[in-house]
């Protein structure tokens, strides 16, 4: 009997002492603060880690969070200045820096934090038409942070940022501001399209320009070109004209023509000389009768063509590229002169007919005899 006694009394004194040790040793965690209150006044902050109490005198009343903690506020009306009831949603980025304050000052900062973060948007807002306070995010977060901060600090409250998550305007608002993008967009488009409409107008202009001066420019050199080709072609014509003409003259000086070859000269330009419908009438050359007359016999002299020129011959000069010879006399030129006298004189007695020389009977071409004709016996 007396060994069971000994022993619950055993018993209830290990569980004295195990009582006793857990109101003693407390663990406090890291980025917390434990606010110990001896006979319900506050005692003592105990940091983060083991911590030794007075068991049933010091309670650990609250365990405050020291990190910074994220509260997002539902939507609530606010009215702008121009009287339009708008819906904003906002977030509260805020930090414990004495936990003291915040447990004996305020009984809820969280819902304290709210309730003024409401009442200072409504102040802002309602200082501000629909636009403003759409574009004016930037200037809302500060002004709500300003208050905030300054009314919180007395509660051991910092409040690090305040955002906006959403301002939601009226429907029928909506749609007049999505019609007014709409008609705005629109515009936008049409005057990019006209100033694209320009300045292709313009680049287009621009081109047809530079166009037509390169063409106008390449025409002139063209034109340049082909007159300067033509040039040096009439030259070249010119020059081998020339050139012919010299050779002739120098082969008539080499050849010392004599009678015989006048006068087959003659009988050949006779034919020629008749030629032609309307030829009734030729004229023969006075020198023509002295020519037939020395075509038989070689050894007379024809009037102002010896038969051998004494002395050296002179060449006439061809130009450029010409074979120079120093053969010629003052007797070969007085029988050039006559025979190109000669020629000319025919010539022109076959490109006038109907007249007649001074010394020179026109002679009618015969007519052609009648087909019915005896042939001559």
């Amino acid at each position: 009997m007396g060994g069971t006694i000994a022993l619950i009394l055993l018993g209830l004194l290990f569980v004295l002492v195990v009582t006793i040790l857990a109101k003693t040793v407390r663990i406090v965690p890291q980025a917390r603060a434990g606010v110990v209150e001896r006979f319900g006044k506050y005692k003592q902050t105990l940091p983060a880690g083991l911590n030794i109490v007075v068991p049933f005198i010091d309670k650990v009343r609250y365990v405050i969070d020291l990190r910074e903690q994220v509260v997002s506020f539902p939507p609530q009306p606010v009215i702008t200045e121009d009287n339009l009831v708008v819906s904003i949603d906002t977030v509260i980025y805020f930090q414990v820096t004495d936990p003291v304050a915040a447990t004996y000052e305020i009984a809820n900062y969280i819902q304290a934090v709210e309730q003024l973060t409401m009442t200072t948007l409504r102040n802002i807002v309602g200082g501000m038409d629909l636009e403003q306070t759409l574009t004016s995010r930037e200037e809302i977060n500060s002004g709500l942070r300003g208050v905030l901060d300054e009314a919180t600090g007395k509660w051991g409250i910092r409040v690090n940022r305040v955002e906006i998550k959403g301002i939601d305007p009226p429907p029928s608002i909506k749609d007049a501001m999505e019609k007014q993008m709409r008609a705005d967009r629109d515009k936008r488009a049409l005057i990019l399209t006209a100033e694209g409409q320009r300045q292709s107008a313009i680049l287009t202009a621009e081109g047809n320009k530079q166009s037509a001066i390169l063409n106008a420019e390449g025409e002139r050199e063209s034109q340049i070109l082909r007159a300067q080709a033509e040039r040096e072609a009439q030259i070249l014509r010119a020059q081998g004209e020339g050139q012919a003409i010299q050779t002739v003259f120098q082969a008539i000086h080499d050849g010392r023509p004599d009678q015989s070859l006048l006068a087959y000269q003659y009988l050949q330009m006779m034919p020629k000389i008749a030629e032609g419908d309307a030829n009734k009438v030729w004229i023969v050359p006075s020198e023509i009768g002295k020519a037939l007359e020395g075509l038989g016999s070689t050894m007379n002299d024809l009037r102002g063509i010896p038969q051998e020129v004494d002395g050296p011959r002179t060449r006439v000069d061809m130009g450029p590229g010409a074979v120079e010879t120093r053969e010629d006399s003052a007797t070969a030129r007085s029988a050039n002169e006559a025979v190109q006298a000669a020629i000319a004189e025919a010539a022109s007695a076959a490109t006038t007919p109907g007249v007649r020389t001074a010394d020179a009977p026109s002679v009618p071409t015969d007519p052609e005899p009648p087909t019915d004709a005896p042939p001559a016996g």
